[in-house]
């Protein structure tokens, strides 16, 4: 235990301390010989200056225990937490053995951030952010563009997962560093991509003129290469925000132009975009009242939803929006009894596959407001009962 907790103490020699500072310090006047030391007879003046640098960089480390600026003392193991002395160190010990470990290499940390970035766990990827820089150092630019999108994509997860705006901000400040990287290699697709993804992340953080700001970035860069795609997700998202300005004709034709750029946008069989566009038209379509509208495109919508179902081996959440759709519309032309049918189906669907569905909380949280809004269209004495209370039950558990 004494080693475990041995500390880096002030009296170490002016060689070891200017080594635990990475060697980098800078002693104008100070002479050195070839073997990088001090020439003699400076050799005090040079030890004083380095314990003296040292000293002024550690008064910019708080204690990692009580927070107090100025600790001078460092955990000989990790070299990565500083303490005011051993009574600090002690008693925050509880806390920092979960990550004290000797200092991995750069090769090292690639490895494991890379691990869990194929695993999915944004977490333990998050973790090394504050190593970032230290991994793109030197490294050519494509390389730095994978490193920048392993903590990018992490950041999103945890947006996605937490809805923190936090998570989507740093996603953003991420993404923009990308753009950078991916003009000056001439991906120019891929750079159209990022623009689209940073808007998604300041969107999600409430930041919409910004947002927008890139949407139009990339949809000029969609227009001269010809990236469908690119052109798909710009536009998607321009007619979101129009329409959220009340800006509803240009909303609605931006959005058609979404869709008729997502088909050209598949890959491999695959539309990523197509569901997305179709359940933002429709719900503009809901909007405008333009309801004669929506009986072809609920049908798509539901049809290339369960074509994903069964890509997925369970119900895709456009599956389920897309019966909260179909009950909306039968709602608006007066046919509650298929109405009920479609919520039931839904309510259904969401109960025998919650677990699938909880990997996605935000749009299960959404799946079960809508839901939740249609209650009444059930009807209690015809065995709806035990649906509505489990309903019910669950929005009470999403609240909490």
């Amino acid at each position: 235990q004494q080693s475990t907790l041995g500390l880096w103490e002030e009296g170490c020699t002016a060689t070891a301390m200017a080594a635990s500072a990475g060697g980098r310090i800078s002693l104008p006047g100070a002479a050195t010989n070839a073997a990088g030391g001090a020439d003699a007879g400076e050799g005090d003046s040079g030890a004083l200056q380095v314990a003296e640098a040292l000293r002024t960089i550690a008064l910019k480390n708080p204690c990692a225990h009580c927070g107090k600026q100025g600790a001078l003392k460092r955990c000989s193991i990790c070299k990565q937490v500083w303490y005011c002395g051993a009574e600090c160190q002690k008693a925050g010990w509880r806390r920092h053995k979960k990550r004290c470990a000797p200092p991995l290499s750069i090769n090292e940390i690639c490895a494991k951030v890379l691990a869990a970035h194929t695993a999915g766990k944004w977490r333990g990827v998050l973790e090394w952010e504050v190593r970032m820089e230290e991994l793109m150092e030197g490294q050519p630019d494509a390389a730095c563009n994978g490193i920048l999108s392993w903590f990018f994509i992490a950041h999103l997860r945890g947006s996605l997962s937490t809805g923190s705006p936090q998570h989507a901000l740093s996603a953003a400040s991420l993404g923009s560093r990308r753009v950078d990287l991916l003009g000056k290699m001439e991906r120019f697709r891929d750079q159209g991509e990022a623009m689209c993804s940073i808007s998604d992340n300041l969107a999600a953080a409430g930041k919409h003129q910004e947002a927008a700001g890139w949407l139009e970035r990339a949809r000029k860069i969609a227009e001269a290469h010809g990236f469908f795609s690119v052109e798909c997700r710009a536009c998607h998202g321009l007619g979101i925000q129009a329409m959220r300005e009340g800006r509803d004709a240009e909303g609605l034709e931006l959005l058609q132009n979404a869709l008729a750029a997502a088909p050209l946008s598949e890959h491999e069989g695959i539309n990523p975009w197509e569901l997305l566009v179709l359940h933002s038209l429709i719900n503009a379509l809901f909007k405008t009242d333009a309801i004669e509208e929506l009986d072809p495109l609920i049908l798509r919508h539901g049809e290339a939803a369960k074509a994903e179902s069964a890509r997925e081996g369970f119900p895709s959440v456009d599956e389920l929006r897309s019966l909260v759709s179909r009950a909306r519309l039968h709602e608006a032309r007066g046919e509650p009894q298929e109405a009920a049918r479609d919520v039931r189906a839904l309510l259904d669907l969401l109960r025998q596959n919650q677990a699938a569905v909880q990997d996605q909380p935000f749009a299960y949280q959404e799946l079960l407001g809508n839901a939740s809004s249609y209650l009444e269209i059930l009807d209690p004495e015809h065995g709806d009962e035990e649906l509505i209370e489990s309903v019910a039950a669950e929005l009470a558990k999403l609240r909490r």
